[in-house]
């Protein structure tokens, strides 16, 4: 398939933007497994403040937002999710407390140690695993808390068709849980947990999910060589995932800022 060694970068952002905003959420995980991560967390009051970098159109940050009393600020650098976040924010009736702005996450417009949480599912690839946890331990208040989801390797061996898709076209800085355990350690956290996001996860979802507006732009623009590539791209990674989902996943990483 000429698709294969694509990347979803190779892409235009406002394509990526229209196809993600059809979903709740934007990338890997579920209601229950952003609980679980909070269950793990205990320094939040009423007064806390919360930041979920990366939240795309919010469907994690309503349930943090449900879930905890804090004031909570939305970051991702799409304003078409933006708007979709804080049309959610109205619906959910929680606009007195969580707001959500347009920013990009290596440069953030917040000041030092502003936060006792920051959250962020399925974001820090773009910046990196490490250099997303070095940039942004000065935000937190010490003792503050870190809570990320990042793909990673589940072996340290892996066949060599897998291995080539996420170099290539995928994620070349996916690191195995060991290693992104010691990058928290030397970035300055505390590891307080660290748990695996189930199949259901990947599969019902996120890529179930995606087959009927994918046959929806399909159709929308029928002819277009790019849409059918990017469509393709995305087919690809979930037929990746089916074949070799025991050398991968979606882990949840909470650390402690020391």
């Amino acid at each position: 398939m000429e698709d294969e060694n694509k990347s979803i970068y190779d892409f235009d952002l406002e394509l990526i933007y229209k196809y993600y905003s059809n979903f709740e959420r934007q990338g890997i995980g579920s209601p229950e497994m952003t609980i679980k991560a909070l269950s793990f967390i205990d320094n939040l009051t009423h007064k806390s403040k919360i930041v979920d970098i990366g939240c795309g159109t919010g469907g994690q940050t309503m349930t943090l937002a449900k879930n905890t009393e804090g004031n909570i600020t939305g970051v991702d650098l799409s304003p078409n999710f933006i708007n979709i976040f804080n049309k959610n924010t109205e619906k959910f009736n929680l606009k007195d407390r969580v707001n959500g702005i347009v920013g990009s996450m290596d440069d953030l417009p917040f000041k030092n140690e502003e936060f006792d949480l920051i959250w962020s599912e399925g974001a820090i690839y773009n910046i990196g695993f490490e250099q997303g946890l070095k940039e942004w331990l000065k935000y937190l208040k010490k003792d503050g808390y870190i809570a990320i989801t990042d793909a990673s390797w589940f072996t340290k061996k892996r066949p060599q068709e897998i291995e080539n898709f996420w170099t290539e076209a995928g994620y070349p800085g996916i690191a195995t849980i060991s290693d992104n355990v010691n990058s928290m350690e030397k970035s300055g956290y505390k590891p307080v947990a660290v748990f695996t996001l189930p199949e259901n996860c990947w599969v019902e979802n996120f890529y179930a999910l995606q087959t009927p507006v994918q046959e929806k732009f399909l159709k929308l623009y029928k002819g277009n060589k790019t849409v059918e590539e990017f469509i393709a791209l995305e087919r690809h990674e979930a037929q990746m995932y089916e074949k070799y989902k025991e050398y991968y996943g979606y882990v949840f990483y909470i650390g402690k800022k020391i």
